[in-house]
């Protein structure tokens, strides 16, 4: 009896003692075949292993657009979001046209780059080349199509009459059919549908002209000039010129600062687990991370701060 009553005692303070809460912390990505929600499922992962009060989850979403629009609303703690889209919602441009939306800068992540194959037989060795050729410039309505438009216009190749909007994966389809002589796309290097292509078709890297974009980059400065290094694809033996549109990660401009502060600490304090997450990730610094297009949360600010 002395026993049952012990036990029966031990479950009763059991019961009525106080949970321990722990903060859902919900991350907005992309589809789930994308770059944006593999690194963001990595990242739930290493938060809720190491932050004891977080739980926290990667969210399939229709990515930048509806990220910001929901982490701005208070729908989900963070998410990932193309410079160009964060910088146009913030000061209320372009699908957010009047609208500001109130997020703020956690970490840049990872280069975005806007990569432009042409096959041989074309002869385009620049983009001005591109004019009188048929090209893809990825889906209708991407963040591809828009700035695969803007750097076409910014080198007078802009021919709606010549263009398509097409999938990567028909893209690669078209040029290996005969219906294309080139495709546009904005992903991580190296880009799947890139990689078959290269291995497939007799193509190559058509070069950005530095000089030629100044006027783009004054007006979109969110965009960057970067390097595709050599050997990222089949046969290309030196580095190519091209323009990136980065991915940030991003948070609400009310979030709580310890929160985001204790999440920027553990995501940047075990860089080899961040950057293990994906290819993508590798390219994932703490120098660089600071390097975002609005401003950063004064979470994030303070961490990166300190180092």
């Amino acid at each position: 009896m002395i026993r049952t009553f012990a036990v029966a005692s031990a479950l009763a303070v059991m019961a009525t003692a106080p949970a321990v809460s722990q903060e859902r912390v919900s991350i907005g990505t992309g589809g789930t075949g994308g770059v944006f929600y593999a690194v963001g499922a990595g990242m739930a992962d290493i938060l809720s292993r190491n932050l004891d009060s977080v739980s926290a989850n990667a969210e399939v979403t229709g990515a930048s657009i509806e990220n910001v629009r929901r982490v701005s609303a208070g729908e989900m703690t963070m998410g990932f979001s193309s410079a160009s889209t964060l910088f146009e919602g913030k000061n209320g441009q372009g699908p957010f046209e009047g609208d500001p939306q109130n997020v703020a800068a956690i970490a840049y992540l990872y280069p975005a780059v806007l990569q432009v194959a042409a096959t041989e037989k074309s002869g385009a060795a620049g983009i001005d080349d591109l004019a009188d050729l048929k090209v893809s410039l990825g889906p209708p309505g991407s963040n591809s199509a828009q700035f695969a438009e803007r750097l076409l216009t910014a080198h007078d190749a802009f021919n709606m009459g010549k263009v398509s909007f097409l999938s990567y994966g028909e893209a690669t389809g078209a040029i290996k059919n005969g219906q294309l002589d080139g495709s546009i796309i904005l992903a991580g290097t190296p880009a799947a549908a890139f990689i078959e292509l290269f291995t497939t078709s007799d193509v190559k890297l058509v070069p950005v002209d530095p000089a030629r974009v100044e006027g783009l980059l004054a007006e979109y400065p969110f965009y960057e000039v970067l390097e595709i290094p050599a050997g990222t694809y089949e046969g290309e033996d030196a580095p190519v010129t091209a323009l990136g549109d980065p991915a940030i990660l991003f948070t609400s401009a009310d979030a709580d600062p310890e929160l985001i502060y204790q999440i920027t600490s553990t995501l940047f304090g075990d860089m080899d687990a961040l950057q293990g997450i994906h290819p993508s990730a590798s390219f994932i610094t703490k120098e660089k991370a600071p390097e975002a297009p609005i401003p950063l949360h004064e979470g994030a600010q303070k961490y990166f701060d300190e180092q």
